[in-house]
């Protein structure tokens, strides 16, 4: 008999979150499966019917399509035109194997399909240029041409945030001609908030978000027809700072109006009868326009906001009320940008969580801090602030505090500061608009817990911000420090994609480094849905590096350092143009994210790395190679104990393998198989170079011998089993401590798991002595840090000029967690067939590890039973894939099985524990680990 059928989630629309306002005429559709595992077993789908009602016609179309895709497929029916509207289902048919055996055999085919998945709503955005009727608008010149702002501000100093306004009245207004739809497609050069009639347009943060603005800028599209009156005026607001655009950004004093100076709105306003009447309101130079409130508003200093000068305004700018215009400025209009406007993939910036303090505490020093327990990003709301009318009340952001103080020093040159001017009214619900910081501490100043009306726990929180990315992956364990270290490498992954993902959030920098991403893509992948959030960003390192005559990849996307970085290229760093759209390829299946970016990959391959004669990287070229080697001087983070041209010629043999296999899956056949031959020529000119007829590489590090490995440099079998004895013969003789930096850290537990020697990855994972993943933990950290020992032993702050304490590279770890503690991992793009492959070990004596997949969710669950010498796994897989499972022991052989729950119980021993390290006389490091 046919068990029971899935159902199936609504059609989602390419990447997109909703389905509003996309930005193609021919979105892709996919569908999840929601399915009872005991009942609905071993199915797959073999057919699809897709149903679409256009709003703009009468009739449904129904088409059926055969085949086993449910992820991206085509859309069938005639393109979308701008604003159009469409109305769209789906429901799957398939069949039962007789047998969880991957094999062909006889199967139970269902003639009837699942029940339809509900409707979804796709509406396109505006998709030509020349739909867009409005015009960037700023505020006009004076006399002398420049641009008006108070004295000191300009390019020289941040500029002080505006706002434009513009009232309109509804030409077919009335009861008797409703409105049937209301949008507004707006973007700025800056940051804004839009608000009609009084109420705040959507919920985004830093909308139009961070793009590489000489290539594409962000545009939004809401649903206003709710805040649209028909029977008065209507009034239209909008406030723009810096953002990104206008503010300095970068380290060593950094650079202000880097894509340009004058802030600047783009709005169309488009409200439709119910009888088909249209009426369009766009920016231009009728608007009007004034400083705002805020003084200035930047993304490392802060926000200084005077509300004394809100009380003095006219009241309701923002529509609220109705206002009298002759107080405010004129406008001019600007060209409509070169840049292309764009609907962005990736989710907004959202408030994602609200965090209530912990602790209000007064240090040695005599000074106030707030403590939310947490290190964040985000901002503060203050709910209610009564104090004398200009009183200055400062909130300085940090995340460690340093012998009881706050620790700035970490910060550089950001103040991260915000500084509010008290009016003479209470002021409710303040938070800055057009900032973040990266912080657990904040110091108070000008407020304090013995006012009159007294700063308490209730009457601040903070913000949690970042772009608003649906959570995939979970990974839990009986330890809790190993559950701690990966909830920090979550806190620090959601505080660094923010718009673009970022090294840092708090510091003078928070750029969007290549290498950093490159690394912890496959980590950043599993525990959230990033295609959307990576795959805009990769469309802008592709645009800016084809924009190069030279094709090299600028080391931050956007570019917000040019001039400070020659433009050489770098190995691991520039190397994410190939590797970053194949870690998303074998998490999303989308073909079309290697199509889109192929010409980067082989511009960078072909054009940008700098050769030597043998073909491999030039030995001339400074590399930054295995970066924050634990044993590097401060000073020289790129001294690291590997050759950096070794990890470069390494990375160069890995990255042509990769772009050799896009070039088949993508039919360039002579590309193909030009980069095949490549590979086999610079591996075999690597393996003369840097590895010995027995096996061992020249540097006889850590990192080295892992490349060597994972990347599957060597000839022979026996040379690896060599290699692989040497590299754990060296992680015992450091004592189970980190020897590795950027490049080593995240593949060093795969390396030595994947050859055997997966005991001695658990021995280094629960290692608690400086450097190892669990020494921060042990400091009460709760975000990864830059480096090992960001804070000393003795709380003291490492004092290097380069000291973060969340930065997500190094977290990288988890991936190892995910795919072989937990025990999960795709074999074929898109988790369609799915590894599960849980190595116990160590004190670790249960794991879990669940992800949705896009076809629906897997869950692995395993545990140690010591007392009865037994491993079990549960297992739960989605409707329409298979997993392979193997089993720990080695002598229980694979199987495949179906969807459905299935599970298992062996015997099993534990392998003796710990494992020992090997030291000299004089000593090592003393075993720190949790017993």
């Amino acid at each position: 008999m046919i068990g029971e059928r899935p159902h199936l989630t609504a059609p989602s629309f390419e990447q997109h979150p909703t389905g509003f306002g996309v930005g193609v005429p021919s979105p892709r559709l996919s569908w999840r499966y929601i399915s009872s595992p005991a009942t609905t077993t071993s199915w797959e789908q073999t057919a699809y019917d897709v149903e679409i009602f256009h709003y703009s016609g009468s009739a449904r179309e129904l088409y059926h399509v055969s085949g086993e895709d449910s992820v991206l497929v085509p859309w069938p029916s005639k393109p979308l035109q701008s604003r159009q509207r469409a109305r769209v289902r789906v429901r799957a048919y398939g069949n039962k194997a007789k047998g969880d055996d991957e094999s062909e055999g006889e199967v139970h085919r269902d003639p009837e399909p699942t029940a339809w998945s509900p409707w979804a709503e796709v509406e396109c955005a505006l998709l030509a240029r020349e739909d867009w009727l409005a015009r960037p608008i700023t505020i006009a010149d004076v006399g002398d041409g420049s641009t008006e702002a108070p004295a000191g501000v300009g390019v020289v100093g941040p500029q002080r945030p505006l706002r434009f306004r513009k009232s309109f009245n509804i030409p077919f207004g009335g009861n008797m001609t409703p409105v049937a739809r209301a949008r507004l497609y707006i973007t700025s050069l800056g940051s804004y908030n839009a608000y009609v009639n009084g109420q705040k347009v959507g919920d985004e943060c830093l909308a139009p978000g961070w793009t590489s603005y000489n290539h594409r800028i962000n545009y939004q599209v809401f649903d206003i027809a709710e805040m649209i009156s028909t029977t008065r005026q209507n009034i239209i607001g909008v406030e723009v700072g810096e953002g990104w655009y206008a503010t300095r950004l970068g380290f060593y004093g950094g650079k202000r109006c880097i894509w340009g100076r004058d802030l600047a709105v783009l709005a169309q306003l488009e409200v439709v009868s119910q009888t088909g009447d249209m009426f369009q309101l766009v920016s231009d130079d009728s608007w009007k326009c004034r400083h705002s409130a805020i003084i200035r508003s930047e993304v490392y200093d802060g926000e200084l906001y005077d509300a004394c000068e809100e009380e003095d305004a006219p009241t309701g700018w923002t529509g609220a009320t109705p206002m009298d215009d002759s107080s405010w400025l004129a406008t001019r209009m600007l060209p409509l940008p070169s840049a292309r406007l764009v609907i962005p993939n990736a989710p907004p910036i959202r408030v994602i969580e609200t965090i209530a303090p912990v602790n209000i505490f007064i240090t040695p020093l005599g000074k106030t801090i707030i403590d939310f327990g947490q290190n964040l990003v985000g901002k503060l709301r203050v709910h209610t602030l009564h104090k004398p009318a200009g009183t200055r009340v400062k909130f300085i952001h940090a995340e460690v505090l340093e012998h009881g103080e706050l620790a700035v020093g970490p910060l550089r040159d950001a103040k991260c500061t915000d500084e509010i001017i008290t009016p003479e009214a209470p002021l409710q619900d303040w938070s800055p608009q057009y900032t973040y910081h990266g912080f657990r501490y904040v110091q108070v100043e000008g407020w304090s817990t013995t006012d009159d009306f007294p700063l308490t726990m209730s009457g601040v929180s903070a913000l949690v911000m970042h772009t608003d990315m649906v959570r995939t992956g979970y990974f839990s364990c009986s330890h809790p420090m190993v559950n701690q270290l990966h909830e920090n490498a979550v806190w620090s992954m959601r505080g660094n994609f923010l718009s673009v993902p970022t090294d840092c959030p708090q510091r003078d920098e928070r750029l969007g480094w290549t290498g950093d991403i490159q690394i912890f893509c496959p980590s950043a992948s599993f525990l959230y849905n990033t295609h959307g959030i990576l795959g805009d960003w990769l469309q802008d390192l592709a645009l800016e590096q084809l924009s190069q005559e030279h094709s090299i990849p600028p080391l931050v996307v956007p570019n917000a350092i040019e001039g400070l970085w020659a433009g050489d290229p770098q190995a691991v760093w520039d190397d994410v143009t190939v590797l970053t759209p194949w870690d998303l390829y074998q998490y999303f299946g989308d073909m079309e994210i290697l199509r889109r970016q192929y010409p980067s990959m082989v511009a960078w391959v072909d054009k940008g790395i700098r050769r030597g004669p043998d073909g491999l990287w030039d030995i001339e070229h400074w590399q930054l190679g295995d970066w924050l080697d634990p044993a590097a001087p401060l000073d020289q983070p790129g001294s690291s104990r590997t050759n950096a041209t070794l990890v470069a010629d390494a990375y160069l043999v890995h990255v042509t393998s990769i772009i050799s296999e896009a070039s088949q899956l993508l039919g360039e056949q002579s590309n193909a198989a030009r980069y095949s031959a490549d590979h086999l020529r610079l591996k075999a000119t690597f393996q003369a170079k840097y590895i010995a007829p027995s096996g061992l590489i020249i540097g006889d590090s850590q990192t080295a011998l892992s490349l060597a490995l994972l990347f599957s440099l060597h000839e022979t079998e026996t040379q690896k089993a060599t290699a692989a004895a040497r590299l754990a013969y060296l992680v015992r003789l450091a004592a189970f401590r980190v020897s590795t930096g950027f490049v080593g850290t995240p593949i060093i537990t795969h390396a030595l798991s994947s050859t055997g020697y997966a005991q001695l990855a658990y021995r280094m994972l629960l290692d608690k002595g400086c450097p190892s993943w669990l020494y921060p933990i042990t400091m009460g950290a709760t975000t990864i840090w830059e480096r090992w020992d960001s804070m000393k032993p003795d709380g003291s702050v490492n004092g290097c000029g380069m000291t973060s304490f969340n930065h997500y590279a190094l977290g990288s770890v988890i991936n190892w967690l995910h795919s072989t503690v937990g025990g999960i991992r795709p074999l074929e793009p898109g988790w369609r067939k799915i590894r599960v492959q849980p190595i116990p070990g160590g004190t670790i004596t249960s794991a879990k590890a669940s992800f949705e997949t896009p076809y629906g969710l897997v869950d692995c669950a395993w545990e140690v039973q010591r007392s009865l010498g037994t491993f079990t796994l549960d297992l739960v897989v989605p409707p329409s894939t298979k997993a392979l499972v193997v089993l720990p022991g080695g002598s229980n052989g694979e199987q495949w099985v179906g969807s459905g729950h299935h599970s298992f119980c062996i015997p099993y021993g534990p392998e003796p524990w710990p494992p020992s390290p090997i030291r000299d006389f004089l000593g090592q490091p003393s075993d720190e680990f949790i017993a």
